[in-house]
């Protein structure tokens, strides 16, 4: 092998949104992730909402309500 062409891999501090911490290792400096194993529902066993009208608002915004006609006359016919 090549000498010095390989990254740097190194312990690194992973950040969950839950506030969790670990370390693990990889080539970044620092990893921030939305979730991780003591908040996700597969490995809690319990049921997390997640918020989808942000996006809903953001879509009826930007398209206004010419979307929402334009299926309704289309569930119509």
């Amino acid at each position: 092998m090549k000498d010095k062409i390989h990254p740097k891999y190194e312990k690194v501090v992973v950040h969950c949104g839950c506030g969790n911490t670990f370390e693990s290792s990889s080539t970044s400096k620092e990893i921030h992730a939305e979730i991780c194993s003591m908040c996700h529902p597969f490995y809690t066993g319990k049921q997390k909402y997640v918020d989808t009208a942000g996006r809903i608002e953001r879509f009826q915004k930007k398209y206004g309500t010419s979307y929402q006609q334009k299926a309704k006359k289309d569930q119509q016919q």
